[in-house]
């Protein structure tokens, strides 16, 4: 089906129909929501050497797989696809391995530069983020997912980190809890410090300071999550609750007090983050996981949307979005014992 017979069939112009699939922002959500329909059941889409020839794009989006998060990845990349299944764009990722921040520059550098993609997502930044920088000067559209403190220009779509942490904190301490442990991400990466950041303003509206040999910083994973939690269990003045910073590391601190002969949710309360895995539901762990909600498919979908405008022409200083958070109380909170 040509581009003109399945525009005529939609009663739309081909430019529009084109725009449509394309992602430019001066077209309704409702009507590329109509297209992106009626393609999928009509089995259209356009030529893509065509289109590759005539726009001068390379169709792809690229995204850095590193050596940890996996998982969150995964589920990220995932959003991203059902987003761009009916936008005849790729999505181009490449492993990295870099040791310091000069070869993961050089990384994104030849990204860019190979031309293979028309646009770059970048995860987890941290406060003055040098890949910023770097791709401001490449002239490459890019979204950060997460956001930076640095005054380049940036596009970025973030959770609200820092109250998502508060609300779970304020919880926890409402219910009378004052020894409070916190597992949280990556050292010196934004959504960290803000989360941090909501931790110890939790404290400080009650007249209270956060413990910071209750504060550690490493990556989200079971194993993480049962080291730490048990280091803390077995201190003389052990905390009575534990704020992790994602499900998985929730995993680890429900076998750590396990492990201690306890019980989550009358010996030591538990809250997490969600990012909403299909595989590691918080209401099916036993007892069921007091959470913070926000789903990084859902995240993923948005970023490859948003990132479809920027190609499209979108100035990056209009695309700015903080999601709230959801916070839903279950079984593994609790007053202290």
């Amino acid at each position: 089906m040509k581009l003109r017979e399945f525009a005529k069939q939609l009663g739309l112009s081909p430019t529009t129909v084109s725009r449509a699939l394309s992602g430019y922002p001066e077209v309704s959500e409702a009507t590329r929501a109509r297209v992106a329909s009626e393609a999928m059941r009509l089995g259209y889409r356009p030529d893509i050497n065509a289109v590759r020839l005539k726009t001068g794009r390379a169709g792809a989006i690229g995204v850095m797989m590193g050596r940890s998060g996996e998982i969150h990845f995964a589920e990220f990349v995932s959003g991203m696809a059902q987003r761009l299944e009916t936008a005849d764009t790729d999505i181009l990722i490449t492993p990295i391995t870099a040791h310091n921040d000069d070869d993961e520059i050089q990384a994104y550098r030849r990204l860019v530069e190979s031309r293979r993609v028309d646009a770059v997502i970048i995860h987890s930044p941290r406060p003055r983020d040098p890949r910023i920088e770097m791709l401001n000067s490449l002239g490459v559209p890019f979204l950060v997912h997460g956001r930076s403190e640095t005054e380049h220009v940036h596009a970025w779509l973030d959770i609200d980190n820092e109250n998502a942490v508060r609300r779970s904190t304020e919880h926890l301490l409402d219910l009378g809890h004052r020894r409070i442990a916190m597992i949280n991400g990556l050292r010196g990466k934004t959504y960290s410090i803000h989360r941090e950041q909501g931790f110890r303003l939790a404290h400080q509206e009650r007249g209270l300071t956060a413990d910071p040999n209750l504060m550690v910083c490493d990556k989200f994973s079971d194993e993480s999550g049962f080291r730490h939690a048990r280091s803390f269990l077995e201190r003389a003045n052990a905390p009575t609750a534990i704020v992790a910073g994602s499900t998985m590391t929730a995993l680890g601190v429900y076998r750590a007090v396990r492990s201690l002969g306890m019980t989550v949710g009358q010996d030591v309360s538990v809250i997490a983050h969600d990012d909403v895995f299909p595989y590691l539901t918080a209401e099916n762990m036993v007892p069921s996981l007091s959470t913070t909600r926000s789903s990084m498919r859902a995240a993923g979908t948005r970023c490859a949307e948003l990132t479809l405008q920027l190609i499209a022409g979108r100035a990056a200083d209009e695309v700015h979005e903080l999601w709230p958070v959801e916070l839903i109380l279950r079984e593994s909170t609790a007053p202290p014992p």
